[in-house]
């Protein structure tokens, strides 16, 4: 069974990500991690005092009433047509964010985080919010983060962009491989150039790679010239209907690029597509 794990505060954007989740793993047998972390932060420290909150009152001020809202999330999911021939497993934490996530990870051998996501208010705009952004790049598992208006559709059209500089091991592109046997989708495989040039003979021997690799599931390779890398995957993405965006995390430039760069109005992939983000 796959166990994947989803962390929550119990708003409208964690609830799309749980529902998105069960929808999409809806014909398989998952283990779901449900947790819900109440963070460390100095806040928690009787200053005056000189010493830090009791193991009770965290117990009485924290954890319980998380407990109760986290059965809750449990009986709504219940309620729904959502729970599938699932398992679900409810965790509370009083921690740090990252390290709670990290902890979880490698005692339950998580081979998926689902995170949702609301892009961050004021003036600095931000594609993703802080605690999707801090797991995708500090925590090295696979995670499908879904913003906060991405519907379940089942996936028809999946870009991947690349830019060819990075080899790609089997056990690196496995979950991706895991989730096209599950949806049997289209790969459109995405290199954006901000001009017209040759692949040299390293990105021609990767790209060869993956198109053996992917030999067996429908793909295509395409190539486009901007200057603006999220522009030309905001018109990919429309003109293409693409469903879902893979990307590899050590693959900086784009992926720096498409999730952590400002936001313009003309840009709207991030609120509406999800992405797995793959890590080795």
């Amino acid at each position: 069974m796959k166990n994947i794990l989803i962390p929550t505060d119990f708003s409208s954007n964690s609830w799309n990500a749980i529902e998105y989740a069960l929808n999409f793993f809806e014909g398989q047998s998952c283990n779901f991690y449900l947790l819900h972390v109440n963070t460390v932060t100095s806040g928690y420290v009787v200053e005056d005092a000189g010493y830090a909150l009791t193991k009770d009152i965290i117990d009485d001020t924290l954890i319980k009433p998380s407990k109760i809202q986290l059965n809750n999330l449990l009986k709504r999911i219940s309620d729904s047509s959502l729970k599938g021939n699932h398992r679900f497993f409810k965790i509370t934490d009083y921690n740090f964010f990252i390290e709670s996530i990290r902890k979880h990870v490698e005692e339950k051998k998580i081979d998926l985080i689902v995170i949702g996501t609301k892009g961050a208010t004021g003036l600095k705009k931000l594609i993703i919010g802080s605690n999707a952004a801090s797991v995708i790049t500090r925590v090295h598992c696979t995670t499908l983060v879904v913003p906060e208006n991405a519907k379940f559709v089942k996936p028809k059209e999946i870009a991947f962009p690349t830019d060819f500089s990075a080899f790609y091991s089997s056990e690196l592109l496995r979950p991706f491989q895991d989730i096209l046997e599950l949806v049997n989708a289209s790969i459109r495989l995405l290199h954006i150039n901000k001009r017209d040039y040759v692949l040299n003979a390293d990105q021609k021997k990767n790209k060869d790679y993956l198109d053996d690799y992917f030999n067996h599931y429908k793909h295509s390779f395409h190539f486009l010239t901007n200057k603006d890398i999220e522009a030309a995957i905001q018109c990919f993405v429309e003109s293409r209907d693409i469903d879902l965006i893979v990307m590899v995390a050590k693959n900086l430039n784009y992926f720096q690029r498409i999730l952590f760069h400002p936001l313009v109005e003309e840009i709207t992939y991030h609120t509406d597509i999800p992405f797995l983000v793959l890590h080795e």
